[in-house]
């Protein structure tokens, strides 16, 4: 049994694909295949059914995959205490962030970061909340900004900043006469939101209790999805109706000032609260740290730093 026959498994299990497994390591379909079956032979038990368009495991393959996880974990943080044995800030570090996170904070992150850790670049993802969950568990990143309530075990949460919602509108539409907006008053437009799965979309609706009604009963003037936040800053600025932002994305975009709006809400104004989350046993708290202190010093606009 080999460290390579065991990260075979983990990616023939995470894939349920031959070929995208051998594909994610590197090798080819052959190898991974004659590795398995040899790890398959020596433990006496199959790990997998095999079917003609995929794969899945068997019930004692479940738990040597746990297992297996568990391991290559260990592994890399025995390899990752070396290395911060010698510099903590030295070395790539794995982060992740919600997409409705990532692609307003990364740019001002990335500078600020490589201001206090020049030889630490980071290595970014965006992804849904539940797939940076699990890759934080699998050890595939070492860092993950999300927004609260986030709950893992084996997993630590920082709460960094609180971020308020704000309403972005055609600047032709009749609310750009208010200086806020009341949050039911939602319910009573064309309400542009994300889809299903982004936990944005969720917080929007508890912040509009009359929105989530309209959607059960389809008494909302209408409701379109987008796909991301510049696609619903996009339909806003096309008149299709309006949507809900973060602050730090509202004001990142080319229509301000001329095909929409921006208004804040009246009290209680709708905010999120976000957090940076990483494995208790992570051997790199001054990584950790770097990173809090670039993100709290990234110059995001309108948030609200926490105190620790």
């Amino acid at each position: 049994m080999t460290l390579t026959e065991l990260r075979y498994v983990v990616a023939l299990a995470q894939q349920r694909h031959f070929g995208r497994a051998a594909e994610h390591c590197h090798v080819s379909q052959p190898t991974l295949s004659i590795a398995i079956k040899k790890l398959e032979d020596e433990l006496g038990v199959p790990l997998f059914e095999r079917r003609k368009l995929d794969v899945s495991l068997t019930p004692i393959g479940m738990r040597i995959v746990e297992q297996a996880q568990r391991v290559l974990e260990d592994v890399d943080t025995l390899k990752q205490l070396a290395a911060g044995g010698r510099d903590q800030l030295t070395g790539p570090l794995r982060v992740g962030a919600i997409y409705t996170i990532g692609p307003y904070l990364f740019p001002h992150l990335i500078p600020a970061l490589h201001e206090r850790a020049p030889q630490m670049p980071l290595v970014i993802e965006e992804n849904y909340t539940a797939r940076l969950r699990e890759r934080l568990r699998q050890g595939e990143l070492d860092a993950a900004l999300v927004a609260l309530p986030f709950e893992e075990p084996g997993l630590v949460t920082l709460p960094l900043y609180d971020e308020p919602f704000v309403v972005v509108m055609p600047s032709s539409h009749p609310w750009t006469e208010k200086t806020l907006i009341d949050a039911n008053d939602l319910a009573r437009e064309a309400l542009l939101m994300l889809g299903s799965g982004h936990c944005f979309r969720t917080q929007i609706l508890a912040a509009c209790p009359a929105c989530a009604e309209g959607l059960d009963t389809q008494s909302l003037t209408q409701t379109v999805e987008g796909t991301s936040l510049e696609t619903l800053r996009h339909m806003v600025a096309s008149g299709m109706g309006i949507t809900v932002l973060p602050a730090t994305a509202a004001g990142a975009d080319r229509y301000a000032q001329r095909l929409v709006a921006i208004r804040r809400f009246a009290a209680p104004e709708p905010q999120r609260r976000v957090a940076l989350a990483w494995r208790v046993s992570f051997p790199r708290p001054q990584a950790i740290e770097a990173l809090r202190q670039a993100i709290l010093e990234s110059g995001l606009s309108g948030i609200q730093p926490l105190s620790l």
